[in-house]
């Protein structure tokens, strides 16, 4: 006897739905010669449905030896970010940029609440005390974001669909600072993309090393 149809309706409205396992995107980015770059910033935004966003955090930029610690933070928008001064000689840090101005009076230890970083773009920051200390906040509106390795290399599980992938690194020349690509995750469990610059970098600051260089 065959069931009735309100009831197969039924029990296909209560079988669990299966979705799509997520892929692993893996983003590689190069120099013009072909070397690997560590501490690029990738962000991947998604080009299909609503918009979605990382959830907000809260980091911390230390100053250790005369310089910034981390160097470069990647932060959603929303966040907040603490500066405490843990280096035997007081800094009075500051930012100029269009996405956060602000400054932090002459200090020592931590005298000042965490900063709040409410709008998307990048923060350049510095020591009015010592010109050599330079650091960057990169707050982004992306829903995955990060920093490539030693290997220039950057990885991320994606859903299927497609989405634009976006490459910011300090020293980037100003005709490749939007240097995007559009990529499909389809079927396959793995997608690769390789961003090469099409022009050498900015030289590096020669007074002290960055977590950017290579």
């Amino acid at each position: 006897m065959r069931p009735p149809l309100a009831l197969l309706a039924l029990l296909a409205l209560l079988a669990p739905v299966r979705h799509a396992a997520p892929a692993t995107l893996v983003v590689s980015v190069q120099a013009p010669d072909g070397r690997a770059m560590p501490g690029a910033v990738v962000t991947v935004r998604p080009l299909d449905g609503p918009p979605h966003h990382a959830a907000p955090v809260h980091a911390v930029m230390d100053q250790v030896n005369r310089a910034f610690a981390p160097d470069l933070l990647v932060i959603p928008v929303g966040s907040t970010v603490e500066f405490p001064n843990s280096d035997s000689v007081s800094h009075q840090i500051y930012s100029f940029s269009a996405a956060k101005r602000f400054q932090l009076p002459l200090y020592r230890g931590k005298p000042y609440p965490p900063v709040h970083f409410d709008e998307a773009g990048v923060v350049t920051l510095g020591c009015n005390i010592h010109d050599e200390m330079l650091a960057y906040l990169l707050v982004t509106d992306a829903a995955w974001y990060g920093r490539t390795d030693e290997r220039g290399s950057w990885s991320a599980e994606l859903p299927r669909g497609r989405f634009r992938v976006q490459l910011w690194h300090p020293r980037l020349r100003d005709n490749e600072a939007d240097l995007s690509r559009e990529l499909t995750v389809a079927d396959a469990d793995r997608a690769e993309l390789t961003l090469r610059l099409s022009r050498p970098p900015q030289p590096a600051p020669l007074d002290r090393p960055h977590s950017w260089d290579y």
